[in-house]
């Protein structure tokens, strides 16, 4: 009896160290784990526009950025001019070039009003505008500007021309709008959203995006949408436009 109770004792004790150890090799797995997640280097966002200067921005095929631009209460405000020379176009684009990202932006169109946020603009001596390369996000008045009236595909929060808004989430005239733009060619996928809500998702970088260029007006431009990297733009289409909080994360 005396014999037997040794025994278990001695299995008890056994089972209790092989829990332990099998305890402590889960523990320090954790812990290799979190070791290498803290080693690794983070997914950053990069301050596009801080409120303060236009650093980091040019116009598109120019030098540096005109007075049509002003900077006020921690926004870009676009003036549009009360004259201009035929073609002239003051859109500003990134100095940096960008491939996959999350772009996240905030914009506020004048009444009436309307402008864009590009991706994939390549700056072209022969080409005038950065929308003849870029994709465009619409930025714009749905009540009162007349492109609203041209179909969904043309109003605020759509891929212009190409896919509509899955619903209207845009704010009134004279309020700001905080939109979410993710590019990813590495899973051939795009996404808007505009105010917390998805509202437009499409394929990038593949034949689903060519077919769906070639059912939209681009589909005889020579350089639309064909560049994998390029800069981030924001457009001069003769209104009014405010936009601030710009920020992105590379993917």
């Amino acid at each position: 009896m005396k014999n037997l109770m040794v025994i278990a004792f001695m299995a008890i004790i056994a089972f209790g160290c092989k829990d332990k150890a099998e305890k402590t090799q889960k523990e320090m797995e954790k812990e290799r784990i979190a070791e290498a997640e803290e080693a690794a280097p983070p997914q950053e966002w990069t301050v596009l526009f801080d409120g303060s200067s236009f650093d980091g921005w040019k116009e598109y095929n120019k030098e540096g950025v005109s007075d049509n631009w002003k900077l006020e209460d921690g926004a870009m405000v676009f003036y549009p001019p009360k004259e201009r020379a035929k073609g002239e176009a003051f859109n500003l684009v990134t100095e940096k070039e960008y491939t996959d990202f999350i772009l996240t932006l905030d914009w506020k169109i004048s009444e009436g009003g309307n402008s864009g946020v590009f991706w994939g603009v390549n700056e072209k001596p022969e080409l005038s505008e950065a929308y003849q390369t870029g994709p465009e996000v619409q930025v714009l008045d749905n009540e009162k500007h007349p492109d609203a009236k041209n179909g969904t595909t043309h109003q605020a929060g759509s891929l212009y021309d190409m896919v509509a808004p899955s619903e209207e989430v845009t704010n009134p005239v004279g309020e700001w709008n905080s939109m979410v733009i993710t590019i990813n060619h590495k899973e051939q996928k795009g996404s808007i959203s505009l105010n917390g809500t998805d509202i437009v998702d499409f394929p990038v970088g593949n034949e689903m995006w060519d077919v769906m260029v070639s059912k939209s007006k681009f589909a005889d431009w020579d350089h639309f949408g064909k560049f994998t990297t390029g800069k981030i733009g924001l457009q001069d289409h003769g209104n009014m436009v405010s936009f601030k909080n710009i920020k992105i994360k590379e993917l």
